[in-house]
């Protein structure tokens, strides 16, 4: 069991409005390739109570019920730690959700989104929490998934970062990969994210730097918001007593520039979303400048920049990006630990390839029968129905 407490310096849990006992929610699952559309379910489960617990299940239940996680049992803790509206963590959660899980944790619900999760033959594995009224559901995050994140990845191209004709290999897979049955395809390498001023309301802190406090910036891309880039942000996070850090996220086009290929694989809204979902962060620029510059610095009154161990790319004009902040001895390189990195993501779904197809494919086949079976069941009369006496 890991606590978290509210907020990255943790804490307590604290009674309900009123002194109330606190209402305690439970969620869980797998929490591979951790991203917004996770921690929104997560921010919406947690507005349904005072105290959000997530169980996060093991790398062989996953394997045996879905196929092979991308990222490591102890990778996925780490991630769904550093999502601000967590308060515990626990390893090794079953992954079927059971009344005696719930009452271990002393919980009075369990949330799920509107999706479909199914145990290997095929049963859902919320039934006994819905039977006995202790489930409720939140919406699930439209655009992103997983399965789509996967897709993009092995789509290795540019063209949907330029005005270039799509390249043949691109249409292929767009055309057919992955495509089920129904001609539902997940697999098409563009996010269909539709970015609302509310949404990052409801993921922004609103709260400025409050006197006393250290302002830290740093800057990239943070795309596929990973282990590697939290790594990073706790280190930042620990060099002030009252740091108050800021994320500079460079567009799209600055971001394929300088890393090439079909990067970012999140779109600048996503990876807003996805950074400001995490706890040591305060705030985040949207299509920050790739230069830090004096004005940068002095409109946010920053204290300290800092970046990461990995290549400090020139600016277009050969220039370096972190020159004024190195002249007013303000930066510093931070080793963050971890050597995770968007590519080595990519990697290992590019190895694993032929597994994540299989995967998915097992997956939509599971759905399709799970949906057939319960229209099936509703089209019986009443008394002929299952469970019915």
């Amino acid at each position: 069991m890991i606590r978290n407490g509210r907020g990255a310096a943790g804490g307590a849990e604290q009674p309900g409005p009123g002194g109330r006992r606190a209402v305690r929610v439970w969620c869980d699952g797998c929490y591979d390739m951790v991203h917004y559309g996770h921690s929104n379910q997560l921010r919406q489960a947690r507005a349904m109570g005072d105290y959000l617990i997530v169980g996060v299940h093991t790398d062989e239940e996953i394997a045996k019920h879905k196929g092979p996680p991308v990222f490591t049992q102890e990778e996925r803790y780490k991630m769904v730690q550093a999502i601000k509206w967590v308060d515990e963590v626990v390893p090794a959660a079953p992954y079927v959700t059971t009344l005696e899980t719930l009452d271990k944790y002393n919980c009075d619900f369990c949330v799920h989104g509107n999706d479909i999760t199914l145990t290997v033959d095929g049963r859902d594995t919320y039934e006994e929490v819905k039977q006995a009224g202790r489930y409720r559901e939140c919406k699930r995050t439209q655009g992103v998934s997983t399965t789509d994140l996967v897709g993009r990845m092995l789509l290795v191209t540019k063209a949907h970062h330029s005005s270039q004709e799509m390249s043949s290999e691109y249409r292929e897979y767009a055309d057919s990969f992955g495509k089920c049955p129904g001609g539902r395809n997940p697999w098409t390498g563009v996010s269909q994210f539709l970015q609302t001023s509310q949404k990052i309301i409801q993921f922004a802190s609103g709260k400025e730097p409050q006197p006393g406090e250290t302002v830290i910036y740093v800057a990239g891309a943070f795309d596929l918001f990973h282990i590697g880039h939290v790594d990073f942000l706790e280190k930042v996070h620990r060099l002030a007593e009252r740091p108050y850090i800021i994320a500079g996220l460079h567009f799209d086009q600055e971001v394929n520039h300088y890393k090439g290929k079909n990067y970012p694989i999140m779109n600048l809204h996503e990876r807003t979303l996805s950074v400001l979902a995490c706890r040591y962060v305060s705030e985040v620029v949207i299509g920050a400048p790739y230069a830090v510059t004096a004005e940068l610095l002095s409109h946010f009154k920053v204290d300290l920049v800092c970046h990461g161990k990995t290549e400090i790319i020139p600016d277009r004009d050969g220039s370096d990006p972190y020159q004024e902040p190195k002249r007013r001895g303000i930066f510093r390189q931070i080793d963050s630990g971890s050597n995770l990195t968007t590519d080595l993501i990519v990697q290992r779904i590019i190895t694993n390839r032929l597994e994540y197809e299989a995967r998915n494919q097992k997956k939509e086949a599971k759905e399709l029968a799970f949906l057939e079976a319960a229209r099936q069941q509703a089209a019986q009369p009443l008394g002929e129905r299952d469970g019915d006496f």
